[in-house]
């Protein structure tokens, strides 16, 4: 127990130390940047090219959302979750060893051998799958309802309001997650291409802003060819290129991924247009429980018949029936659900 105890307390010292570093000493794999640098690209677009043209650009609760981004991810993470997920890995790995008579779950996992972009693929489209679920039962639990709330009682919409949720769906969408990526050998912390790229797709389908399935399947195209340029795949074969034939299969990328991907991109992917009705206060009683559950794909709400793109959704009314009486400072909405 004391072995426990001990990872707790470097826990809260290894991650303030981390926080710190990141702030004074940026580089490209520094979070706490990449945070600042998709929401303010973000909020750039929302003043050159606004879906509602007449929301203020500082909307309704902007400065509170934008709170909500850094404590969700940096300060809870340092008071509470990363500490106590520390010494959640290290019972659930030991619990694994104990019962399989000394099988490592993270040196013995078979997909330890699989190149790095399969292992991110595996990983993103697992964690994405599993936290649909989540997100579902969020909306079908009266008590987990009440957390998720939060997330519902905004009422004017803007990139910052991906960040809007109550603490407790911290620890649930960890804990639950956490099980299935473990048991393929995925750690939460191993993937950060996974986290930035999930980070601005939640930014993107909050934001005020509406562009083409073809902009956004020239972005992923522009993607994949970074990461096959950059030798993601285990073998670069571009290591010895041009900058200018570097600069060619990238516009090749984009032009096929715009080409062949854009027309789907709406059905793959979740987009302002597909999630503004997942927050829209008047839904028809049948969907009593919710629409559009996806957080990254958009697939698996057409998979399991969840979708609900109507018609254009720009002024829809936002929140849910009551929305006016819920509380609107920090620590009143941090309260909901206990009481």
């Amino acid at each position: 127990m004391s072995d426990y105890f001990d990872i707790f307390l470097n826990a809260y010292g290894g991650y303030a130390s981390y926080l710190w570093n990141e702030i004074v000493n940026p580089t490209w794999k520094s979070y706490f940047w990449w945070l600042i640098a998709v929401s303010l690209f973000f909020f750039v677009l929302e003043v050159v090219i606004p879906w509602r043209k007449k929301q203020n650009v500082l909307r309704r609760d902007f400065w509170l959302d934008a709170f909500y981004m850094f404590f969700n991810f940096f300060i809870f993470s340092l008071i509470i979750y990363n500490a106590a997920s520390d010494v959640v890995v290290n019972l659930f790995n030991d619990g694994i060893m104990a019962i399989s008579g000394g099988f490592d779950l993270q040196k013995s996992n078979p997909m330890n051998s699989l190149p790095m972009w399969s292992i991110l693929l595996i990983g993103f489209l697992v964690r994405d799958f599993v936290q649909w679920w989540i997100h579902r039962l969020l909306h079908r639990s009266e008590k987990l309802w009440e957390f998720h709330k939060v997330h519902h009682s905004v009422q004017e919409m803007g990139f910052a309001a991906h960040l809007r949720y109550h603490w407790m769906e911290n620890i649930v969408y960890r804990t639950l997650e956490y099980i299935p990526l473990a048991l393929l050998g995925i750690g939460l912390y191993d993937f950060f291409i996974i986290h930035i790229f999930t980070l601005a797709w939640g930014h993107f389908n909050h934001s005020n802003i509406t562009v083409s399935g073809r902009v956004t399947g020239g972005i992923i195209g522009l993607l994949v060819g970074i990461v096959f340029v950059g030798g993601f795949f285990d073998v670069n074969v571009f290591a010895e290129i041009s900058a200018l034939t570097t600069v060619g299969v990238l516009f090749l990328a984009v032009t096929l991924g715009s080409l062949l991907l854009g027309p789907f991109m709406k059905k793959i992917f979740n987009s302002p247009e597909m999630h503004i009705w997942h927050h829209t206060e008047d839904l028809p009683e049948e969907r009593y429980y919710g629409v559009n559950f996806g957080l990254t794909l958009a697939c698996w709400d057409y998979i399991f018949g969840t979708a609900y793109v109507p018609q254009e959704g720009r002024n829809n009314k936002l929140g849910f029936p009551g929305v006016e009486h819920f509380p609107e400072s920090f620590l009143g909405q941090n309260m909901n659900g206990f009481k």
